[in-house]
């Protein structure tokens, strides 16, 4: 697929993301981590003009000289931006303004790439590109947390619940034998720079599930009182855990004395057989706990990949999330990308079913904060 096919396949899907929406739907951020549907489509247009056509084209005339500052999420490098937790008190732009700056842009950009682009540009463009898939997960997920928070359970559209996935083969244990293991990418596709600084690590021998964790096995969990029992839980998990008063993942609730979960579809009973999704950290590791195994470290995980099925959820591990030897950060803004994240955040493997087609790798190291939940996260477990 040629680059300027890419361009347009990328910057479609966003807009088809958004079409089940109505215009009230596009405002509201119900927490600060998360944004609204508008950001999402502003911000990831804001990167290709900042990032790409101000630094290509000296003549390049802005839509809105303010959107630099609306739309700008954390390059320090740029300048000054809006407070993260006020993104969704901005009414103004208008949806129908923050869509006719995505064509304003796209017609530029579809310009560009109608004749041949150095190497750099392209470079950047393909960076703004998996920029933009990452976002487009961002802005399924962010707006299931807003739309969960309103009591008549609205749907986003249906058939479209994203927690249906079941594990395809009967499970089993994969042995890895000990022994010195090539880890971080290694090839000529793209990839982003957490991933390279490709290394050996040192593995003792271990046993990895080919299933992930159902929600017949985490009602168990629940069942035999796990989230009472402060024996499983890291001593910062048992603090949130009380504090918040979490009994169950994000998104459950009994009704009736029975388990129900929002989904994108509405409200649905809990589906046994189903992949365990909306898992914190501290959820997937006081399972493991009880369970009397472990999460896999990243590297684990890694070796292992080619030997069973992943893409249904994020996976949890148990490695913090932190440079790769011989890691350098880019200069100017593109090195705010991942390194200055280094810090109090564990790293996710795989892929989701909400996950751009196309945006995965087994050395992709995505990460959050323990306590976050509200990605389609799961739990795989080693012994």
């Amino acid at each position: 697929m040629s680059l300027l096919k890419k361009y347009q396949t990328v910057r479609a899907y966003s807009l088809h993301l958004c079409e089940p929406l109505e215009v009230e739907d596009y405002i509201p951020q119900i927490a600060e981590h998360t944004s609204p549907p508008e950001w999402h489509l502003a911000h990831t247009t804001w990167f290709f003009e900042e990032m790409v056509l101000k630094k290509l084209k000296q003549d390049h005339k802005e839509f809105n000289p303010q959107f630099n500052f609306l739309f700008n999420s954390y390059y320090q490098t740029i300048g000054e931006r809006a407070k993260r937790n006020q993104r969704g008190v901005i009414t103004r732009p208008l949806v129908s303004e923050v869509k006719a700056y995505r064509s304003y842009i796209d017609q530029i950009m579809v310009d560009l790439l109608s004749c041949e682009v150095d190497k750099k540009t392209t470079d950047l463009i393909i960076l703004g590109l998996n920029h933009e898939q990452q976002h487009q997960e961002l802005l399924i997920t962010d707006l299931k947390y807003t739309f969960s928070h309103n009591p008549i359970y609205p749907v986003y559209k249906k058939g479209f619940d994203l927690v249906s996935d079941k594990n395809e083969n009967q499970q089993s244990w994969i042995s890895v034998e000990k022994g010195l293991y090539e880890i971080g990418y290694n090839g000529d596709g793209f990839c982003f720079d957490n991933e390279l600084g490709r290394h050996q690590v040192y593995l003792d021998d271990f046993k990895i599930s080919n299933h992930l964790v159902t929600n017949k096995e985490y009602l168990e969990f629940i069942e035999a009182g796990g989230y009472s029992n402060f024996n499983y839980w890291l001593d910062e998990a048992w603090y949130w855990l009380q504090e918040n008063e979490i009994i169950a993942p994000l998104y459950w609730e009994k009704i009736n004395n029975e388990w129900f979960y929002y989904t994108l579809s509405g409200l649905q009973k809990v589906k046994p057989e189903a992949i365990v999704a909306h898992i914190s950290f501290y959820e997937a590791q006081a399972f493991a706990t009880w369970k009397q195994m472990r999460l896999p470290t990243e590297f684990e995980w890694e070796v292992a990949a080619d030997h069973f099925n992943w893409g249904k959820r994020w996976e949890w591990t148990y490695s913090a999330y932190l440079p790769y030897p011989k890691f350098k950060t880019a200069d100017g803004a593109v090195g705010e990308y991942n390194g200055k994240f280094m810090v109090n955040t564990m790293v996710l493997r795989g892929s989701s079913v909400a996950t751009s087609k196309e945006h995965e790798r087994k050395t992709y190291r995505n990460f959050f904060h323990p306590k976050f939940r509200w990605q389609c996260n799961g739990i795989r477990l080693v012994k």
